[in-house]
């Protein structure tokens, strides 16, 4: 009997060892990040596709999805 005392004591030290791990303890670890802010949405000039403004290429004539895109509009522009 004192057998199965001295494993049940054991197991809810284990039990309360391990529960204590898991938690955090500070107030800022249970904090979700805050969210990222909304970004500017443009449009690119040859295929209309919409990107993120960081992700957009600069050029003549507006802003660019590749540079693909910037070398083609400009290549047209430049015979017309």
């Amino acid at each position: 009997m004192k057998y199965v005392l001295l494993l049940a004591l054991l197991a809810l030290l284990f039990f309360m060892l391990g529960a204590k791990r898991g938690r955090p303890r500070e107030p800022e670890a249970r904090a979700a990040p805050p969210p990222p802010k909304p970004q500017a949405m443009l449009r690119c000039a040859e295929c209309g596709l919409h990107l993120p403004a960081d992700d957009a290429l600069p050029g003549k004539g507006g802003v660019f999805c590749s540079a693909a895109h910037r070398a083609s509009f400009e290549a047209r522009q430049g015979q017309a």
